[in-house]
């Protein structure tokens, strides 16, 4: 399975390409995880959380049985992980386009505000799973989230200490400045969730002050008097 937000979703239920759109085809012979995590895909959205699916509802989009679900996923608690897991390597792409806007020679924090802010007003839907689930998840869903915000966290303090020895700046707690900047983001991404798309220039002003008054603050206690 490809772990990029862009995975191609197959046409909605019901429609002339699907398999529930006659009964000649019947259901499917073979099942992958992968078909399972496009139905699933399919049934989220903004009113739709992982958490609100069915295990019958995931199965009945698939074009399955519900037993031949099993043969891929223990539970639908496994089958939101995966989704989980799918989403936060989602993110890490969106960082990782950032950077190739940086090395331009366009602010490492202006790309990434921005990388961030596109994805989530283009309606990516992995993006939306990584903001929603960890507040309205089963536990397994919140530490599903949680692991995926320690990989990311990880990856930014690296970046915030190569930053900080290339450019010869102060840096205080790098593995909590990392934290801060994370929490801010998703935060501010969840809150943007529900806003017009005529406020997204605005969030995304903020959320790069926001992020900047972090990384100026670390930079100066980094470097104490």
């Amino acid at each position: 399975m490809t772990a990029d937000s862009s995975i191609h979703l197959p046409p909605p239920a019901g429609s002339a390409a699907s398999p529930q759109a006659g009964a000649v085809l019947g259901r499917k012979p073979v099942i992958s995880r992968e078909d399972i995590v496009v139905a699933a895909l399919r049934l989220v959205g903004p009113q739709r959380s992982v958490s609100s699916l069915s295990l019958r509802e995931v199965a009945r989009e698939a074009g399955i049985a519900p037993n031949s679900f099993y043969r891929q996923f223990r539970d639908m608690d496994e089958l939101a992980v995966a989704l989980i897991d799918l989403a936060g390597s989602s993110l890490r792409q969106i960082i990782g386009e950032a950077r190739q806007r940086a090395v331009h020679g366009r602010s490492v924090v202006r790309s990434s505000v921005e990388a961030f802010m596109e994805r989530l007003r283009g309606g990516d839907k992995l993006l939306h799973i990584l903001l929603c689930e960890g507040a309205v998840g089963s536990d397994a869903f919140k530490q599903a989230v949680d692991r995926q915000l320690n990989f990311f966290e990880e990856e930014l303090r690296l970046d915030l200490i190569r930053l900080a020895e290339t450019n010869q700046t102060g840096l205080y707690e790098p593995a909590l400045t990392a934290r801060a900047i994370t929490r801010l983001v998703f935060a501010m991404g969840a809150v943007a969730m529900d806003q017009p798309p005529e406020r997204y220039p605005e969030l995304t002003e903020q959320l790069e002050k926001m992020v900047r008054m972090i990384v100026t603050g670390t930079q100066v206690l980094g470097n104490p008097r």
